[in-house]
């Protein structure tokens, strides 16, 4: 009667998941043609890697305008706005609740001047501005490109270390919908790269 493996001796032999494929171009040329074909391919979870800016690189990928300005903006003027009512309670109304009740302290008059000074609030107002919309962009800005992030499955091939020297990527996710890896492998060859690499995860 054979006996039954413990489950310290069971080995797992299961493979890494792949990540997606990589293509190597050698100049932005190249990357852009080829970011062309593979945006009107269809396929949406895939990125372009490049050691510098290439310019139009976003409208070649079909890439859509971002909301971050827009956050950007409404936390500017919530800046504004939380300016405007901080001097507006400090130096005009001073109100305090005594006894359960809104009541009017003593705001303080300096050289004769209306205690409600739009032109003296300017510089506060403009500094929370800057500082509501810059802390919401840095931020913001990190949380929409998942940063920061230690690990990618890129890093793991060593081909794809160029990218930040000489070389173009484009980058093609398994996750998509429309990722086959032998029909995905074959279009990105049609593009005529360099090389084509499967990335694991």
């Amino acid at each position: 009667m054979s006996e039954t493996p413990k489950a310290s001796t069971v080995k797992s032999d299961s493979p890494s998941r792949a990540y997606g494929l990589i293509a190597e171009f050698e100049t932005p040329a190249q990357i852009m043609k080829a970011a062309e074909r593979v945006r009107d391919s269809g396929y949406k979870w895939w990125d372009c890697c490049t050691p510098f800016p290439v310019h139009g690189l976003d409208q070649a990928m079909g890439i859509r305008p971002t909301i971050l300005p827009i956050i950007v903006f409404f936390m500017g003027m919530a800046g504004t706005s939380a300016a405007f009512v901080l001097q507006s309670f400090t130096n005009a109304s001073d109100l305090t609740v005594w006894a359960g009740v809104w009541v009017t302290g003593y705001p303080f008059l300096i050289s004769g001047k209306p205690f409600m000074s739009l032109p003296a609030f300017i510089p506060v107002m403009f500094e929370l501005t800057i500082l509501f919309a810059a802390l919401s962009t840095f931020g913001l800005m990190f949380a929409f490109n998942g940063l920061p992030q230690l690990y990618h499955p890129l890093f793991r091939s060593k081909r794809f270390r160029r990218a930040t020297d000489d070389r173009f990527f484009i980058v093609i996710e398994a996750r998509d919908p429309h990722y086959f890896k032998a029909r995905t492998r074959e279009f990105l060859e049609s593009l005529d790269p360099i090389a084509v690499e499967e990335v694991k995860d």
